[in-house]
């Protein structure tokens, strides 16, 4: 097993895997989904570090300015995503990844870093105790528990955008806001696509397709954000049996 970590470049994005999905004889959607996102903002400083073998240990991030969350404040690095699995836990990879991102953002002079977290630990969020370890600390929150988890380096701290504790629309069906960050959306739509239409559910599927959108969404955000009766619900990705939940509730 190599203890190497590379980083995504224009050169080797497209040989490489991207981790969460794994194939090496028939391409995933969601991953060609993933991979052609990724190679539009790797210009912009976007960064996806990986442990160097066939398996599931990587970090994700990116300026602030350029990342495709509702979150303001200059200067920072915003971290995504920072996932290890299978026989790749208990290596101490998730902290040689987290190290390379803060010293990352230490050498070329960031403020700090940050990233989404919840007072209740979502599935989908990377997990908020091990941010707590380094030294990230709640510097702003929703009325419903999210939080926005940062390490600052010189006493600035970044916000939710205001448009972010909206957490309202005027539509009141299932509404699900999403991007292509992350590469079990593509197919998670398709298939909540068809449970709604299967089960007379009138849903809409909205598309974040630009940094300005992203921006501006009435919410908190990832990658994807869900909302019903007018309000928002959760930042996990829904499937039939929780969306059966949702409607009952």
């Amino acid at each position: 097993m190599s203890d190497e970590l590379i980083d995504l470049t224009p050169e080797n994005i497209g040989r490489e895997h991207l981790c969460c999905i794994i194939r090496t004889r028939t391409a995933h959607p969601g991953v060609e989904t993933k991979r052609r996102w990724l190679a539009r903002r790797l210009p912009e400083g976007h960064v996806f570090r990986k442990l160097d073998v066939k398996g599931c240990a990587f970090i994700e991030y990116a300026p602030l300015e350029t990342a495709w969350v509702p979150v303001e404040g200059g200067n920072y690095y915003y971290i995504y995503c920072l996932w290890v699995q299978g026989d790749l836990k208990e290596h101490g990879y998730g902290r040689r990844l987290m190290e390379s991102c803060l010293a990352d953002a230490r050498a070329c002079g960031k403020s700090g870093v940050c990233m989404l977290g919840a007072a209740k630990q979502k599935a989908w969020l990377s997990d908020r105790s091990f941010a707590v370890k380094y030294g990230f600390r709640t510097v702003d929150t929703t009325a419903d528990g999210y939080e926005l988890l940062a390490l600052s380096f010189d006493g600035t701290v970044p916000r939710f955008a205001p448009n972010a504790k909206r957490q309202a629309i005027e539509s009141r069906e299932l509404t699900i806001y999403y991007d292509d960050q992350c590469p079990y959306i593509p197919q998670r739509i398709e298939k909540l696509r068809e449970y709604c239409q299967a089960n007379g559910i009138s849903a809409g599927f909205r598309h974040v397709e630009t940094l300005e959108q992203a921006k501006a969404l009435p919410c908190v955000f990832n990658n994807w954000a869900a909302f019903y009766d007018g309000k928002f619900v959760t930042v996990n990705q829904l499937d039939g049996t929780a969306v059966a939940k949702l409607l009952k509730e």
